[in-house]
């Protein structure tokens, strides 16, 4: 049984409030951060979307009241030091941004007490990236989720070298807890397990499109019929919401990266069309 009980998610994106949210639902007493009241505003609604999701995917206990409970439960606040100051796990999911991290695990290792287990969500950097900053090494690591984490509920663990296994153990009884299933990396690798499958396909489809080659929609036609998957790789693009993909494109030293970070930026990002989360990205949800 995992000593956490008390969990802190720094950032309420897309991916940010889902993880709150789901450790709320499975009975963890959650904070959710983020860096001003306007946006913890924008919070409230992704929350209460959330629960209804819940709801309409008949995820098991939501339509009984689980649902409505663990939106209740969530606190809400824009002060980093109330938010860390009795957490017993503190998961960053702020913008895939290097410098933006290690900044705040400065501040953090300031403000968490001694007790508190730092994880970081990123999907790209490695937790050897950011462990100098977190003042606590030993008790820090990687912990990834996939976005709708009520049904693709993986949850990719990843130490470093300094990582203590009993904060490992403690983080993979977390995530058995809060209804994931537990992925075991025994050493550090960039993209984890799905990202190193999934960013190629990604990175394949922004060179098609980038060179002329190929529209999204035909991109997109093409892998759900030839390979039977429910999505093409746009439409994951959209899941993961462009924001992120500009971040990971534009911080690439290759050629095609940096023209399809343009493209995002020029022909969605400056038009606020950030993907499913806005309605609108590379295909519209209204």
């Amino acid at each position: 049984m995992s000593p956490i009980r008390t969990v802190t998610v720094l950032g309420t994106g897309v991916l940010g409030s889902q993880i709150a949210y789901q450790a709320a639902f499975h009975g963890y007493a959650v904070t959710a951060y983020d860096i001003s009241d306007e946006v913890l505003g924008q919070a409230k609604a992704r929350f209460a979307g959330l629960a209804e999701a819940y709801k309409h995917d008949d995820v098991e206990g939501a339509r009984g009241g689980t649902a409505d409970s663990a939106l209740a439960s969530l606190t809400l606040t824009s002060d980093l030091a109330a938010a860390v100051a009795d957490a017993d796990l503190v998961i960053e999911a702020v913008p895939e941004v290097l410098q933006i991290k290690r900044d705040l695990y400065t501040k953090l290792a300031a403000l968490a007490p001694a007790k508190t287990i730092f994880a970081t969500n990123s999907s790209t950097l490695l937790p050897s990236d950011l462990k100098e900053y977190t003042g606590r090494p030993d008790r820090f690591l990687a912990l990834h989720y996939a976005n709708q984490v009520w049904r693709y509920n993986t949850a990719e663990i990843m130490g470093t070298a300094d990582t203590d296994p009993a904060v490992y153990d403690d983080v993979v009884q977390f995530a058995i807890g809060s209804g994931m299933v537990p992925i075991e990396l025994k050493k550090e690798k960039a993209g984890y397990v799905l990202n190193s499958l999934l960013v190629p396909l990604l990175n394949a489809a922004a060179g098609l499109w980038v060179d002329g080659i190929a529209d999204p929609e035909t991109v997109d036609k093409t892998w759900r019929i030839a390979t039977g998957a429910p999505a093409g790789p746009f439409q994951i693009y959209d899941v993961v919401g462009l924001t992120t993909a500009y971040n990971i494109a534009s911080a690439s030293p290759d050629a095609k990266s940096q023209k399809f970070a343009a493209r995002l930026k020029n022909e969605f990002i400056d038009q606020g069309k950030l993907g499913i989360a806005t309605g609108e990205g590379f295909y519209s949800y209204r």
